[in-house]
Formats: C-alpha cells, sequence, structure tokens
C-alpha cells in the first residue's frame, strides 16, 4: 500500500490583526487576564485565526518525504540523511504543493488528524481558495484510507487520550519534545525568523507518528 503520514504546525495571527468587533468576539468569554492570554493562545488552534507554517509528510516504508514551511527568502535544502526536502514557499503554494502531493497515497496517517489536522489544512485552504484535491474526513472506521492512530490507541474513544509526546515515551520512541520545543513555542519562533527549527520540528513529529504507526500495524491493526 502506497501511504503518507503527515502532521502541519499552525500559528495564530496576532490579535491586533483582527478588527474591534472581531477582538471583542474572541474575547467575550475572558473574564480576567488569564482566560485573556489562553484564549489568545489558542487562536493558533482554528483556521479562522491561524495559518498553517509547516506541513512534514513521510512515506514510513520508504523513509523519504518533504516540509512545506513558510520562510521568506530561505532556499530548498535537504536534512542530513538526504531523505527529506525542505521546501520554502508562502501558504497558499505551501498548501498547493500538500494537496498535489497527497493525491499520490492510497492511505494516509495522522496523530488527531480527525480532530485538527485534516479540518484545519480544509477550511484553511478554502480561505484562500486553494481547492482540496480529495477529502480528508472519509469513513472514520476505514483505517485503509485515513489511519488516525488518536482513534486507533484510544479505540475510538473508549479509554483516556494522551498527547504524542506521551505515546512517544511509553512506546519508547525519540519524541519530538526532546528537541527542546513544543507547541507553545512556535509563534514566538515563527516571529524570530527560526522557520527552518519549526520544519524539523515538524517533521519530528512526523516521524515520532509513523514509528507509531509501525507499532500500531505490527501489534493492533487487523485490517493491515
Amino acid at each position: 500500500m502506497n501511504r503518507v503520514v503527515f502532521d502541519i504546525e499552525t500559528v495564530a495571527f496576532p490579535l491586533e490583526s483582527f478588527d474591534t468587533q472581531q477582538q471583542e468576539y474572541l474575547l467575550k468569554f475572558a473574564k480576567t487576564e488569564e482566560e485573556r492570554a489562553d484564549t489568545i493562545q489558542k487562536l493558533s488552534l482554528n483556521p479562522l485565526t491561524a495559518q498553517v507554517v509547516a506541513i512534514g509528510m513521510l512515506n514510513p516504508d520508504s523513509e523519504q518525504g518533504k516540509v512545506f514551511y513558510q520562510a521568506p527568502r530561505e532556499e530548498p535544502g535537504f536534512s542530513a540523511d538526504r531523505r527529506v526536502e525542505f521546501i520554502p514557499l508562502p501558504e497558499p503554494k505551501l498548501l498547493e504543493g500538500f494537496w498535489t502531493t497527497i493525491t499520490r497515497y492510497t492511505q494516509f496517517i495522522t496523530f488527531n488528524g480527525r480532530a485538527f489536522d485534516c479540518p484545519f489544512l480544509m477550511l484553511r485552504s478554502a480561505l484562500l481558495g486553494v481547492r482540496c484535491t480529495r477529502s480528508l474526513l472519509p469513513n472514520r472506521y476505514n483505517t485503509g484510507e485515513h489511519c488516525d492512530l488518536m482513534d486507533q490507541f484510544t479505540f475510538y474513544g473508549a479509554i483516556r487520550k494522551f498527547n504524542l509526546d506521551f505515546y512517544a515515551k511509553a512506546f519508547h520512541i525519540t519524541s519530538p519534545k526532546s528537541m527542546g520545543i513544543s507547541g507553545l513555542d512556535l509563534g514566538r519562533m515563527f516571529h524570530a525568523g527560526r522557520f527552518r527549527e519549526i520544519a524539523e520540528y515538524c517533521m519530528a513529529d512526523v516521524r515520532a507518528t509513523a514509528e507509531l504507526f509501525q507499532r500500531w500495524k505490527m501489534f493492533l491493526a487487523f485490517d493491515k
């Protein structure tokens, strides 16, 4: 089967980029400074208030992949092992690159993609006038098309969810957090121009997801 693992990184637009009415709407339930800060932090989780800054894609069988990422004035390059290509593009072109690439694969694999990455990509693309080439939200129970490892390791919500870092450590897989970066750091890093670091962090997420997929396929999958 021809398959690809993917993951995205997103960064919120500054609150000041929204007009007065939009700001009031976004903050209407924030009664304290702590709630305000929390609300602003969570703007990165919605495609109406955030942008895609990186999309990592990796074939888990060949271990070859690419990262489309926003990086003004940077040149394309490769990872040290030459297996991963880093392609700097503005957001609309980044999304176009993803939609062109995803059509080549029969199965795609994510971690919590159904609840986050997939709807974010589809709606963000629509907002920017980029055509989606396939639905990223097919039948939830058909892992042959979309295998969301969050669904698989919680048995579709039967048991507690954990984040990718926790699953990686539990399965003795190198966690992307070992780089000393978390999703909370990405906004600061993006505005500081640390674009390649974000791209590498994104690929670390993808690699951990790919390894987790191999464990699932070996021990828990019944429709391989």
